[in-house]
């Protein structure tokens, strides 16, 4: 089989794209549309392996198509002057963008979504983009850094409320409050940050001590508060690649109310940018994700904006950073 027809019959087995009348993330072309390599490809995956049902019933699997009629609001004038970035958003490079649709998911197929998943992330990555992908649950982290095999020495940089290191619940390993005990898992992974920790979650005194062991950093919601993003940068780990995986609990709930679970106290718009562009600056961004968005829950569109946003920010960042040429 000729290349050209592997890949679309890759395409056409790991991705759904757009729906005709449907909005792109930012009006932006499909994947199988560009004939050049893109550089940032945009990915909803809705959900993960779920603990109960078969996953389209969560809150967030809703967010990749909200996020898309949201981002239209950015379309008219995200190449404008950005003043969070003194100047073009994309740092004056000519860059490539798609929106890859939504992974080929397969309600009640977990095992087989998982590997739809990772295979679908490692297509961009093989094209030489960098995913961005829109959650979904915390779940989908999981395979999609399963695709990251062929990269060495990651650093996984997390803003979250909580640890997210559970072992299991009810012998489900691979569900949302699970992503960081399984990337510490993956040979490829070698340090971890987790910033914007606070308050209770699912994680025990089992899971702090488990991932204390494994040399995670912590860093809570009010170290960043009183210490500021330069010192938490500070403790950010070398590492040949960073991959940013952002809960919307994360930030402070009155920015972004909408999220399946707010937690008072959290990181404000601000913070998150300064480490999306000490990262940047640090090393180049990988991948990253936002997940946890629950668009019925956001009334106002508080959230979806602030979300749209931080993505845009994320690509600001690295080409301010010159990741890009």
């Amino acid at each position: 089989m000729e290349r050209a027809e592997y890949d679309a019959a890759r395409l056409e087995t790991l991705f759904v794209p757009v729906q005709s009348g449907r909005p792109t993330v930012l009006g932006l072309p499909c994947l199988g549309a560009v004939p050049t390599t893109p550089h940032i490809a945009f990915l909803g995956i809705p959900y993960g392996v779920p603990y109960r049902g078969l996953g389209p019933e969560l809150p967030s699997a809703k967010a990749p198509a909200a996020i898309r009629e949201a981002s239209l609001s950015f379309q008219p004038y995200y190449r404008n002057y950005d003043f969070d970035f003194d100047g073009d958003l994309f740092a004056g490079r000519d860059l490539v963008l798609v929106d890859a649709g939504d992974v080929a998911l397969v309600p009640g197929d977990p095992v087989g979504n998982l590997e739809r998943t990772r295979a679908a992330v490692r297509v961009l990555l093989d094209r030489g983009a960098v995913p961005l992908v829109l959650g979904g649950d915390h779940a989908v982290t999981v395979p999609v850094l399963r695709a990251y095999d062929r990269f060495g020495g990651l650093c996984v940089v997390q803003i979250d409320a909580h640890l997210d290191w559970r072992d299991e619940i009810g012998g489900i390993r691979e569900g949302f409050s699970s992503p960081m005990r399984r990337a510490s898992e993956l040979p490829w992974v070698g340090a971890m940050l987790q910033v914007g920790l606070r308050g209770a979650g699912s994680g025990r005194d089992a899971e702090f001590r488990a991932a204390q062991e494994w040399g995670s950093v912590f860093v809570s919601a009010r170290t960043v508060h009183e210490r500021g993003v330069t010192w938490v940068l500070e403790q950010l780990p070398e590492a040949a690649g960073y991959y940013v995986t952002i809960d919307a609990d994360g930030i402070e709930p009155s920015l972004m109310p909408g999220v399946n679970a707010p937690a008072p106290g959290g990181l404000t718009y601000w913070q998150v940018f300064d480490l999306l562009r000490g990262i940047a600056h640090r090393g180049p961004i990988v991948g990253l994700d936002l997940v946890e968005i629950a668009p019925e829950r956001d009334p106002s569109g508080v959230t979806l904006a602030h979300a749209v946003r931080i993505l845009l920010v994320a690509v600001g960042a690295m080409a301010h950073a010159g990741q890009f040429g």
